[in-house]
């Protein structure tokens, strides 16, 4: 550019510099775009989200949830007020286009003072104090002639920020919905973690009655006794956490919808009724008209790019054209005759011939910054195919992982069962009780944990994939690479088990009361 300032006619680059703008650097090569996707993908499922896909997974409270974050989440209206201040931007940057027309009336009295001589003719007159009014009424006008694109660019610049704002503020919108149901999740399964914590709590109450009543008749000593104490007060200790965490998630889905946490309370208790309908992505370079943050960067992109352009309009002649008109007199009465007529014309032409570099180095900044945003828009592409790839990955790891501590817990549980039963009729020791119990609970809290982590993902995947958001095909400025193929399905995803709720701890009744028999010495 500046060897190019340096040897070209500023008449013959401005015939260039008014015939077109540059066009936007396309950012994207075909090594930035997948063929498909390598991550499994579930067979048979739809393929990208609908708008509205948080009401596939079964809950009415959910819904109204996010149809209350949707008018009352305090970080999306801030995103709403950011589209206004773009749009304001924009008309203020449009109205560089048109002319201003200023109306100007005046209206003034002044007196002159005396004391000074005038000589006319040889004889001197003494002057004395005069007052005089003086009345206008003007219409005055001016306007910068857009030859070179500057005001255009500018305008360019500033409807693309517009966009971008409007992209961001979906990229919120599709957040505080993919929040909400993550933290209303969260309290659900933190509630069956505790129901789980109680359940054992009770159970291990069970078998402290049957250690006492051993002990009582010199079946067991006391070692069992305080084994089976601490067994019961390490279990109690994992309440408190657990109701701390669940306030603590309660107060944060308070927030996402624009509530006090005082008094806010969840109806759901556990994770039984969410069903996760399946979703899969469609061709790669699909994704990338249906993620609003890539659309964002893709308008920074664009409207840095007109920056470069007025910039670069901004080393030729600045041409301007004035004018005014209107009336003067020294009497209202007479203000708006003929000889009251006054006006004038003119035009200005500002050419910079030396600044010490300002334009040189604002052309260079604009330049460098385009530079970053090209940047921005390939790193954002990058992590948009990393987030399906990662969360298609995620959804069937732990969709086997469901299964199989699903099984766990089953067999846990009978374990349990039959370990108490056997320790009841004084067949096994307390240690292979405690075992048993520890295993069940282990296995029943972690299977609630792995089961939130699986919807938690399901929810993933659906912002990962746009959550049923598309751009608009007009508005795109970048061309995606065609070098792309339909997505070619791994190996599939499992699906969830369908094995109704958590399997439990059995109930007292399911076993037989405890019959002493005959005392034998205790054992210290």
């Amino acid at each position: 550019m500046n060897f190019l300032l340096r040897t070209t006619s500023v008449p013959a680059l401005a015939t260039v510099v008014a015939g077109c703008d540059t066009p936007i650097p396309q950012a994207l090569a075909p090594k930035y775009v997948p063929s498909n996707f390598t991550a499994p993908v579930a067979p048979a499922a739809q393929t990208w989200p609908s708008p509205d896909w948080w009401k596939g997974f079964g809950s009415d409270e959910l819904n109204g949830y996010i149809a209350t974050a949707q008018t009352e989440n305090l970080d999306l209206a801030a995103a709403t007020a950011r589209v206004l201040q773009a749009e304001a931007q924009s008309e203020i940057a449009g109205s560089a286009l048109f002319p201003a027309l200023n109306l100007q009336g005046t209206a003034e009295r002044q007196r002159t003072p005396g004391g000074g001589t005038t000589v006319i003719g040889g004889q001197a007159f003494s002057q004395k104090p005069s007052t005089s009014n003086a009345f206008g009424l003007l219409l005055n006008a001016t306007y910068e002639l857009d030859i070179w694109g500057k005001a255009r660019n500018n305008l360019r610049a500033a409807d693309e920020l517009v966009k971008a704002s409007a992209y961001a503020q979906q990229v919120v919108a599709l957040t505080v919905t993919a929040d909400v149901g993550t933290t209303y999740l969260d309290v659900l399964a933190l509630r069956e973690r505790l129901t789980i914590a109680r359940q054992n709590v009770d159970a291990a109450k069970r078998i402290l009655a049957i250690v006492q009543a051993k002990v009582t008749n010199g079946v067991s000593s006391r070692l069992d006794l305080a084994q089976q104490q601490a067994q019961l007060a390490s279990i109690e200790a994992t309440i408190p956490a657990l109701e701390e965490q669940e306030r603590e998630a309660r107060y944060a889905l308070a927030i996402l919808l624009g509530r006090l946490p005082e008094g806010f309370d969840v109806a759901g208790k556990n994770l039984d009724g969410i069903v996760t309908p399946i979703v899969a992505p469609g061709m790669t370079s699909e994704l990338l008209r249906r993620r609003p943050d890539v659309a964002q960067a893709e308008a920074n992109l664009a409207s840095q790019h007109a920056n470069v352009d007025a910039a670069r309009a901004a080393f030729f002649p600045q041409i301007s054209l004035t004018g005014s008109g209107g009336f003067e007199s020294t009497s209202i009465s007479s203000l708006f005759t003929n000889p009251a007529l006054t006006w004038s014309i003119g035009a200005n032409l500002l050419q910079t011939i030396f600044d010490g570099g300002l334009l040189e180095g604002q052309y260079d900044l604009t330049k460098g910054q385009q530079q970053e945003l090209v940047a921005t828009y390939r790193s954002t592409v990058l992590n948009a195919f990393s987030d399906v790839e990662t969360t298609l990955g995620q959804v069937s790891s732990l969709a086997d992982q469901e299964r199989l501590k699903t099984e766990q817990v089953a067999a846990s549980a009978e374990a349990f069962r039959i370990s108490e039963l056997q320790y009841r009729e004084g067949v096994t020791d307390l240690l292979n009780l405690l075992t048993s119990q520890q295993t069940l609970f282990t296995a029943q809290d972690q299977l609630v944990q792995i089961k939130l982590a699986r919807i938690q993902a399901d929810i993933g995947l659906y912002k990962a994939l746009g959550g049923g958001w598309a751009e608009a095909a007009d508005a795109a400025t970048q061309s995606v690479p065609a070098e792309t193929t339909p997505v070619k399905a791994g190996p599939p995803a499992s699906a969830p088990p369908n094995a109704g709720p958590i399997p439990t701890t059995p109930a007292p009744e399911a076993i037989p009361q405890y019959a002493p028999t005959t005392p034998t010495p205790p054992r210290r």
